[in-house]
């Protein structure tokens, strides 16, 4: 331990004051990543009150059924008078888009956490997230985007799965910018190998 402290105070020594006070400005990112984990508490209890609402529905409860048919009812479409298997079905693909948002949180603040303020040394813990061993801002956003085109993916098959409440100007609309976020997802990975590993040759094929 005394080995380790005097090798910081040695490398805080070799770093000059304003250097050193513009690093430790990192920490200002803390109550940020503290600020999206509430986030992740209102996601959670979101998840449990739909649940619950849509259990409520199964068993007849009037109110649940309510809040169900109106969740699941587009503005200026028809509302469905009893909870059908499409209802239960977009009530279930919302549900899957808050667990995909939340993992998605957990990547913004564990990732970013490790990436730009500080060292978690999780290193031999048998909870260790795969992905966190070799994250690096690259690898960050390439995983972001990934995890952004789920979210979409899900959006545009709730749209599908209830097209009829929608008008062909907003279904092709939602399918564009799934295209959009998609292409822009690989566009991200290719210039991320670009710059790790070079343009790929023809020769790198053989």
């Amino acid at each position: 331990m005394r080995i380790k402290d005097n090798q910081e105070v040695v490398a805080r020594r070799s770093i000059p004051r304003v250097a050193y006070f513009l690093f430790l400005t990192r920490w200002l990112q803390l109550p940020l990543y503290l600020g999206l984990v509430l986030a992740q508490c209102i996601y959670v209890y979101h998840f449990w009150v739909e649940l619950v609402d849509l259990l409520g529905a199964l068993m007849g409860n009037p109110t649940s059924l309510e809040h169900i048919l109106d969740s699941v009812t587009i503005r200026d479409g028809a509302r469905p008078a009893t909870l059908t298997e499409t209802a239960i079905m977009l009530v279930v693909l919302g549900l899957i888009d808050v667990v995909m948002i939340s993992n998605l949180l957990i990547m913004v603040i564990i990732g970013g956490y490790e990436t730009f303020v500080s060292r978690m040394h999780l290193e031999g813990h048998p909870d260790q997230p795969e992905w966190l061993s070799h994250v690096n801002a690259s690898v960050l956003k390439v995983k972001l985007a990934t995890a952004i085109i789920g979210i979409s993916s899900i959006h545009l098959l709730k749209t599908f799965i209830n097209a009829s409440a929608y008008d062909e100007k907003t279904i092709f609309a939602q399918t564009g910018i799934h295209l959009v976020f998609l292409l822009s997802a690989i566009a991200i990975a290719y210039s991320d190998r670009i710059m790790a590993h070079g343009p790929v040759r023809p020769a790198d094929h053989k």
